[in-house]
């Protein structure tokens, strides 16, 4: 397993992307943060404390689940399923999705269809932390904390303090 990006690098990326946000936005004023279960719940709370930090403006953050509506459930009977939980309608906002790692794009794809079902977005967002490519489906980022080129025969796994007690991004050889 080889690690190949470090607490204070996560932290650097968040940072960055939280100023992409603001500027392609022109500001703060009608951006809602969604963090996608599990990972990205933590982040969008991280770039909402960073948004804070440099504007002074609360971004409200939402928490999608998407396990019902994954075009795989019947090769992942046990997803587990989280809250979802919107502080505001978001119909006419712009909404920024929040995940740790994109990869195909099915999980974008579910948070769309979930998005459709909660309101009419103005528009819609993406920020991931790494993007691994191997997309499947036409789904690109707006925001990306790190671009990570790799074969389809290796694992991405972000470790966040907030759900998993350490942090970090490795990259390790399925077996």
């Amino acid at each position: 397993m080889t690690k190949v990006m470090e607490p204070e690098e996560i932290d650097r990326a968040l940072r960055r992307i939280a100023h992409e946000i603001l500027e392609r936005n022109k500001g703060a004023e009608d951006v809602l943060l969604v963090g996608i279960h599990t990972r990205g719940v933590p982040l969008a709370e991280r770039l909402h404390l960073i948004i804070d930090e440099y504007e002074n403006v609360k971004v409200p953050v939402g928490t999608l689940d998407i396990g019902l509506y994954r075009d795989d459930l019947d090769r992942r009977p046990t997803t587990e399923l989280g809250a979802t939980a919107m502080p505001e309608d978001p119909s006419g906002r712009t909404v920024v999705l929040v995940d740790d790692v994109l990869y195909t794009g099915r999980t974008i794809r579910a948070a769309l269809d979930a998005m459709a079902d909660l309101g009419r977005p103005q528009a819609i967002q993406l920020a991931v932390l790494a993007d691994r490519g191997h997309r499947q489906l036409p789904i690109r980022p707006d925001y990306v904390g790190k671009n990570l080129p790799t074969s389809s025969s290796e694992r991405v796994m972000v470790r966040l303090q907030e759900t998993d007690g350490k942090e970090g991004i490795w990259i390790e050889e399925r077996v």
